[in-house]
């Protein structure tokens, strides 16, 4: 394999139906292509707005099957442009079973992989445990034809177990879809510690890892309905080095590109001068298995 190889994060606003959704996805990930990404991922759920805001079945139209609408349009765009598509969709596996997924589609246009997300909140503004069945899938790394990936999907952004397990399964970098934004009543005062606090975390994901962190937000103000109070998505989408360093971000108020380099030689350089994984005492972990420990 080549040393490197180039990602890129697909930053905008998806406030709006799945046609036109899915047809400013295509114009984006051909604009990146051309920019020359060869790994590129778009945010979580990108089909609709983040319907999320509520619970209502109304929104269960959304879902799709895994090999269906979707999966049709990237596999052939991926094809035709030889690049790497991380697509985040509402899945509908069978009736009444739905899930929050990462189809990875190949430079062929193939299927890779998949990921459900396994962390479902339930939080004011995030009603995802009414629409999502947690991931059965496990966290793994996905082989494609540029580089070994692995996805999480926004709230396992938190887990460092997560992380630690996907970089466990020889992931070169990990990609976060993401949904995250502020409530308006509590952006003023609490914003700038929650936007802090979601870098941060992610930052050090990479530094015990040794690995490339990756996360790709929404952008812009979501209100589905008037009787919402709404979210504004915070962008600032970014990609993280395996020494914790932001190498590339975007900003939190437009839509844009965020591209880097994944570096082989370098990972494998910081992980000789900082052997986290080398030291981990696997023979004394055995009460992270536990819910608390008394």
């Amino acid at each position: 394999m080549i040393d490197k190889f180039t990602i890129a994060l697909i930053q905008i606003n998806l406030n709006n139906t799945p046609e036109h959704n899915l047809d400013k996805c295509r114009k984006w990930i051909t604009k990146a292509a051309s920019d020359g990404a060869q790994v590129i991922c778009l945010p979580e759920l990108y089909s609709s707005f983040y319907f999320c805001q509520k619970e209502d079945t109304r929104y269960f139209e959304f879902a799709e099957p895994f090999h269906s609408k979707s999966f049709d349009a990237f596999s052939k765009l991926a094809k035709e442009l030889n690049v790497v598509l991380l697509i985040p969709f509402f899945e509908k596996r069978t009736t009444g079973l739905y899930h929050n997924t990462v189809c990875i589609i190949d430079s062929d246009g193939s299927e890779a992989g998949r990921y459900r997300k396994m962390h479902i909140p339930d939080d004011p503004g995030y009603y995802e445990k009414f629409y999502f069945t947690p991931g059965d899938l496990g966290f793994n790394a996905i082989k494609t034809s540029y580089g070994k990936i692995g996805t999480l999907i926004c709230w396992d952004q938190w887990y460092p177990e997560a992380a630690r397990i996907t970089a466990l399964h020889d992931a070169e970098v990990i990609f976060y879809p993401t949904a995250i934004g502020w409530h308006p009543r509590e952006k003023e005062r609490f914003g700038t510690k929650q936007l802090e606090a979601w870098i941060t975390i992610q930052r050090g994901h990479a530094i015990a890892n040794g690995i490339y962190i990756a996360t790709v937000n929404r952008v812009g103000f979501e209100q589905p309905e008037k009787d919402q109070a709404g979210l504004e998505f915070w962008g600032s989408s970014f990609i993280a080095d395996p020494q914790g360093e932001i190498i590339a971000q975007a900003s939190s108020k437009k839509e844009e590109i965020v591209m880097a380099a994944i570096n082989r030689k370098y990972m494998e350089k910081v992980r000789q001068n900082w052997p986290f994984l080398r030291d981990r005492r696997i023979d004394a972990y055995g009460d992270i298995l536990k819910r608390t420990i008394d």
